[in-house]
């Protein structure tokens, strides 16, 4: 068991480990070269800023997690828990780490992407450790696997804006916490504090102008790890769409972020896996946003999603359905909205 002390105390510990790691990685990437260089037209720093961020936000997720699971009364039951979703998380963070070093394809990196998403939905379903299920194999094991997917790349797509992704992770997984916690998901609420925590250490070295980037190892660390939360997340409240409806809210802005994108990229003619400056942050930069400006536009976006769910979690059987409408609303119209502002310069 685990009181709101110790909860906290995890989170605050989390946020000083990985702030502390950032600085020797930091130097080792400078030292190896393992730098984003501002050689294409959609890169906006003027300098090379060393990738490998992610190394700290997953040692300290991962340091902290085993850490509180050794210390806690119920160490062989949460320690398989952690252990299966912090696995996949940092064999892709690996992958994504060697995507920033030499480079990868797309679709070799999609490919394994989607087994990795097979075998975690897979024992999901048959650890009986899914959230919200229609008790239909089938139906349960695809839209895991679709969800997985499409969170980890929808996190990666995001992270193109010193602090974007880090603050609005740590928004993200802030209110899945408060929701579990409220749910008495000891476990998904501490991971998902830890989480929060280990991205706003790395965010005091990632925030504009950044001294450090993430990178694909962090990013799509940090995908599964908030994807699969999401999954085995219980709101608890009733009808259950509206339970279902808190997962898209939770993760609302990187979700926008990657459609807008796509969408855009499939009306050019383009691939969608070509980068580009039409994410969210490159709209708002052409709106006069400054970078640091444009972070903090995304973060309380998200801030007002997160809100907006732990209404309908907290008062479900007279806001919730009001609330839901509200979200999808407000997702639609702020859709429109970045979907107006044109795609490059």
């Amino acid at each position: 068991m685990i009181d709101q002390i110790e909860l906290i105390l995890l989170g605050l510990m989390a946020f000083g480990l990985s702030g502390l790691l950032t600085i020797p990685i930091r130097k080792f990437a400078i030292s190896r070269n393992i730098t984003d260089k501002p050689n294409l037209a959609r890169k906006s720093q003027l300098e090379p800023v060393p990738y490998l961020g992610g190394l700290s936000i997953a040692l300290s997720v991962f340091i902290l997690t085993f850490s509180a699971v050794i210390y806690s009364d119920n160490t062989q039951t949460t320690y398989s828990l952690a252990l299966t979703l912090l696995v996949p998380a940092l064999f892709l963070g690996l992958i994504g780490l060697i995507d920033d070093i030499v480079g990868l394809n797309p679709l070799p990196r999609l490919f394994i992407q989607s087994v990795m998403a097979v075998v975690v939905s897979i024992f999901l379903i048959r650890s009986d450790t899914v959230g919200i299920s229609f008790n239909k194999t089938f139906l349960d094991e695809t839209l895991m696997i679709f969800w997985i997917i499409g969170i980890c790349n929808a996190i990666n797509f995001f992270d193109n804006l010193d602090g974007g992704a880090a603050g609005t992770v740590a928004i993200s997984t802030i209110g899945i916490s408060l929701i579990a916690w409220g749910e008495n998901q000891e476990l998904i609420a501490s991971l998902a504090l830890v989480t929060a925590g280990s991205t706003l250490g790395f965010l005091i070295w990632n925030k504009s102008p950044a001294k450090i980037y993430m990178g694909d190892a962090g990013a799509l660390f940090l995908g599964v790890v908030v994807s699969v939360l999401t999954i085995r997340l219980n709101p608890g409240i009733t009808p259950i769409w509206n339970s279902i409806s808190l997962l898209p809210m939770l993760l609302a802005v990187p979700i926008m972020d990657t459609c807008i994108a796509v969408f855009s990229r499939v009306r050019r003619g383009i691939s969608p896996f070509t980068g580009g400056k039409d994410h969210l942050s490159h709209r708002l930069m052409r709106k006069g946003f400054s970078k640091r400006d444009t972070s903090y536009c995304l973060w309380g976006m998200q801030a007002s999603f997160v809100a907006i769910a732990l209404v309908v979690y907290n008062f479900s059987t007279t806001l919730g359905t009001p609330g839901v409408v509200l979200a999808g609303f407000y997702w639609l119209g702020a859709f429109v909205w970045f979907w107006r502002i044109p795609s490059s310069d």
